[in-house]
């Protein structure tokens, strides 16, 4: 048993370095398949909670890993580059075999509100756009806030904000069993909380992007072929 653990405990400390070390000569493509096979759901959870960084952890424990990894990295990376492309509005960054979309609140609402804005339908309807002609693959939106107001409150803001997001997707026609919603309220600051511009910055609606049973089960066949 204390082999079992000490091995695992190897496989998180090994994949949490080699994640945030960013080796220079390797691409995020290549990056996702070693940690899907060393890590899987397990690490991604504690490299998660460790980081303070729910997108992180929550694609590394959607990898598959290996070459079917890969495959599916390839498939992320031409959908990342067409949002980047599609929103210039929005954070944009390639995690392992994901995506992470960064909105910041104050694009998509006004302060302390969770109605979406004008602006806020306009960036979302063309994320739909993308998001539709790449229809194999999940979307977890997660509501952040800042530090500012009572836990339960923001807990509550930050549940409101994502709920609205998604429905406002369904309505555009994303099927709405590709979406789940989680609510951090300001337990996960990504930025500092004791400046005006980190406080801002953690007012932030993500969405993660990760690779359905479908495209998983398409990406281990053609890794086979």
């Amino acid at each position: 048993m204390k082999m079992k653990n000490l091995r695992i405990g190897l496989i998180v400390f090994l994949s949490a370095a080699f994640i945030f070390s960013g080796c220079a000569s390797w691409n995020k493509t290549q990056k996702g398949a070693v940690v899907g096979t060393t890590a899987g759901g397990a690490a991604g959870a504690v490299i998660g909670r460790a980081s303070g960084n729910t997108a992180l952890g929550a694609i590394i424990g959607a990898a598959v890993g290996g070459a079917s990894g890969a495959i599916i990295g390839r498939q992320m990376d031409k959908q990342a580059e067409e949002i980047a492309k599609t929103v210039p509005d929005a954070k944009v960054e390639r995690v392992g075999e994901g995506i992470v979309v960064e909105f910041s609140s104050s694009v998509l609402f006004g302060f302390d509100k969770s109605n979406l804005s004008d602006e806020a339908k306009a960036n979302l309807d063309k994320l739909v756009t993308v998001l539709n002609s790449y229809a194999e693959t999940n979307i977890e939106i997660q509501g952040h806030t800042d530090s500012k107001g009572s836990e339960t409150y923001n807990q509550d803001l930050s549940e409101q904000r994502a709920r609205k997001v998604s429905s406002y997707l369904t309505d555009k026609g994303i099927n709405s069993g590709r979406l789940t919603v989680k609510g951090f309220g300001e337990s996960m600051p990504k930025y500092e909380n004791d400046t005006d511009n980190g406080r801002t910055q953690n007012r932030r609606v993500e969405f993660l992007i990760t690779a359905n049973e479908k495209m998983k089960a398409e990406a281990e066949k053609n890794s086979s072929n």
